[in-house]
């Protein structure tokens, strides 16, 4: 991790971007900006760990990041991939608790962060900003109960189908450095590496994709769609 040095210019355009921030007078955006600081990730770095205090509001500015929760025995559930803009870490920040879950560096990573006590002070002084921060954690509680449901209603290949609808084709067919690998598959459905060997044979073998050199190409975007639905008998 890296301090890198930033402006009141970029801190204070940063935050009137920012949903929960942007209608804030100056003076309190400038209240904001002294507790902002801007830090540098190495991909594969850690962020935070799950169970560790927090240590702010997170902002990605460039780069990408996994939230995810390690098992006892270690295997890894991706909850959410972070990318450009998004804002992170909120739980903890407002419920003055440790943080909920792991967050890693999929590459290089420049992450604004507001200290938790700054943030906390503003909520008090400004009733209004609570609107904000309601609404996107009843987004997020949206978020994790769709994966609930596709967790508990969906056979692996039916999600596999729906990741893969949803990837980039670099992530599918990409440079080595970009394209996912399968065990990131099984992180990100919350399986293992032989679950989604398998699935993607059926995808296969159904024609709806093709495997080459590690890559997956969709053949067939209307029967990929039908397995997304549920399983094809």
């Amino acid at each position: 991790m890296q301090i890198l040095p930033a402006s009141s210019e970029q801190k204070l355009a940063l935050l009137k971007s920012n949903p929960y921030f942007s209608t804030l007078s100056p003076n309190l955006l400038e209240k904001l900006a002294s507790g902002t600081s801007l830090r540098r990730y190495e991909a594969g770095e850690v962020i935070c760990w799950q169970d560790e205090s927090c240590a702010g509001l997170f902002i990605m500015q460039k780069g990408s990041a996994k939230l995810f929760k390690l098992s006892g025995k270690g295997r890894e559930l991706i909850i959410r991939v972070v990318e450009e803009g998004t804002t992170f870490n909120e739980v903890p920040v407002f419920d003055q608790g440790t943080n909920v879950v792991n967050v890693a560096a999929l590459d290089e990573c420049r992450i604004w962060i507001i200290e938790q006590a700054v943030i906390r002070q503003l909520l008090k002084d400004i009733p209004e900003v609570s609107e904000a921060v309601i609404l996107n954690l009843t987004q997020n509680l949206r978020m994790l109960v769709s994966m609930i449901e596709e967790l508990s209603f969906y056979q692996v290949t039916s999600r596999l189908a729906r990741l893969i609808s949803q990837l980039s084709p670099e992530q599918l067919e990409g440079l080595p450095a970009q394209r996912l690998t399968q065990d990131q598959l099984a992180a990100r459905l919350g399986t293992v590496r032989e679950v989604v060997a398998r699935s993607l044979r059926d995808l296969e073998r159904s024609g709806a994709i093709r495997m080459e050199r590690r890559q997956i190409q969709i053949v067939n975007r209307n029967l990929l769609h039908d397995w997304a639905q549920g399983p094809i008998t």
